[in-house]
C-alpha cells in the first residue's frame, strides 16, 4: 500500500482504503452517507482521501471487546 507523504500527514486513496477494509466501493459511500465511515477528505478534482491516522482511529474505535 502506497502513502502519499503530505505537510497533513499520510493520506490513502479510496482504493488503498477499500482494500484495506475489504469492502466494496458502494458500502463504503453507504457508510459515508450515514456517518460511519472513517473521516475524508475530498480534493477540488472529487477525488477521496483518508489520512492514515484517521483510519487507524476508526479501526481503534470499532474494535470489538474480547470475549471473557
Amino acid at each position: 500500500m502506497t502513502t502519499r507523504r503530505t505537510p497533513t500527514g499520510n493520506l490513502l486513496t479510496l482504493a488503498e482504503v477499500l482494500d484495506e477494509l475489504r469492502v466494496p466501493r458502494s458500502t463504503f459511500f453507504r457508510w459515508k452517507a450515514t456517518g460511519r465511515a472513517p473521516r475524508t477528505i475530498k480534493y477540488p478534482n472529487g477525488s477521496l482521501y483518508v489520512r492514515r491516522r484517521d483510519l487507524d482511529a476508526w479501526l481503534t474505535d470499532h474494535e470489538e471487546e474480547a470475549a471473557a
